[in-house]
């Protein structure tokens, strides 16, 4: 048997486990696995045991297999540690090729919240956007965070927010959100058309770890008059850079 047939396998076995964590099971035994799998238990034995060595399952005294959680306990805090340090330097590369303020935001309550920034001094844009939040109903990045958020979802997360009007365009309640992430949904990316301020134009597009869960937006942010204009070459590098970005979270997307 090849390696990777073997590996192939042995993460259909730890799959199969998950599998039962998510039905409510605490985990199963090597019989069950192999009922759910429908193979042999002798070769499903060797997977399991093999994928408990490499650390991705722990078995209890009662011979039944679980998750190790601790697993993906390491693999979040690599993908935050990939988000500062991949991040920044999708920022660093997407601010040079636009010559705009470029943004790395993350959703936190009803808002969203700047973890990562590149601002070129051209960009005209004053202060650093840091740790600040941002109300994620008139922000690109809330749109991007959001991306596939369920409707109800949406509406936990705006439902003691006031839409109060931060620009000329604000969304008036959730519905005005939810159809302009419809909008977004359609053309691929998110756009702010002075929503969060007067004169103030940005684009976002949503990043993906490696579960596919969105984690993060990365945006560009300008002056409507100087960004407008320039959109599509703008959108193509944005879009070049996020995906570059999820590739290094480890997202491999499916078909």
């Amino acid at each position: 048997m090849s390696k990777t047939s073997s590996m192939g396998r042995g993460i259909m076995a730890v799959l199969a486990v998950g599998s039962r964590h998510e039905a409510g099971h605490a985990g199963g035994t090597v019989a069950d696995i192999a009922a759910g799998l429908g193979k042999d238990r002798s070769q499903v034995s060797r997977y399991l045991r093999g994928a408990e060595q490499e650390g991705f399952l722990t078995r209890t005294n009662q011979r039944t297999y679980s998750l190790d959680w601790s697993i993906l306990t390491d693999a979040q805090l690599l993908t935050e540690r990939r988000l500062q340090s991949d991040g920044g330097m999708a920022l660093d590369t997407l601010a040079r090729q636009t010559d705009e303020a470029c943004f790395l935001g993350v959703l936190h309550a009803d808002s969203t919240v700047t973890i990562g920034e590149s601002v070129p001094a051209s960009s005209n844009l004053v202060g650093s956007w840091l740790g600040r939040p941002y109300p994620a109903y008139c922000s690109d990045a809330g749109q991007a965070v959001l991306w596939e958020a369920s409707e109800a979802e949406v509406r936990t997360v705006f439902a003691d927010v006031a839409f109060v009007r931060h620009g000329p365009n604000t969304p008036g309640d959730v519905d005005d959100f939810l159809a302009r992430r419809e909008a977004a949904h359609a053309r691929g990316y998110s756009i702010v058309d002075e929503e969060a301020e007067p004169g103030l134009y940005s684009l976002a597009v949503p990043i993906r770890d490696f579960k596919g869960d969105v984690v993060a937006a990365l945006q560009i942010v300008g002056i409507k008059d100087r960004l407008e204009p320039r959109r599509e070459e703008c959108v193509a590098a944005l879009v070049t850079q996020g995906e570059w970005l999820e590739r290094r979270l480890g997202y491999q997307p499916q078909g």
